[in-house]
């Protein structure tokens, strides 16, 4: 797994994120986010979650009741406050997706927005 990072504070709460998404600990991995974070869809830019209670909510229904969740990083680039993030997602062994994700972390190192990139 390549890493371009200087290991600053915003990789630091991407990778805390990321290891609590893997153990499936939502209280951890919400913690991780702004109270107001934003999470987007590129390249519409569609708003699909809207603060932190709505994303634990989602994240609870849809991604951590699954016993084999796992998220692996494929690469990572980080460029000041925003953390750039390539992996290879296994929903439930069978079902696997790449994934991108860009997240923008603010100045109390909490993850405010994030924009995921939608395959083509």
């Amino acid at each position: 797994m390549p890493v371009f990072s200087s290991g600053n504070a915003a990789e630091r709460i991407v990778q805390t994120q990321l290891d609590a998404y893997n153990a499936r600990n939502l209280e951890t991995f919400a913690a991780c986010y702004a109270e107001d974070v934003k999470v987007y869809r590129l390249p519409s830019m569609a708003l699909s979650l809207d603060g932190r209670a709505a994303l634990a909510d989602h994240y609870a229904a849809k991604r951590f009741n699954l016993p084999r969740l796992h998220a692996a990083l494929l690469h990572r680039i980080v460029q000041g406050s925003r953390v750039i993030d390539h992996e290879d997602v296994t929903l439930d062994g069978e079902n696997r997706f790449r994934a991108v994700a860009i997240y923008d972390v603010n100045a109390d190192g909490l993850i405010a927005a994030v924009w995921f990139v939608d395959a083509e």
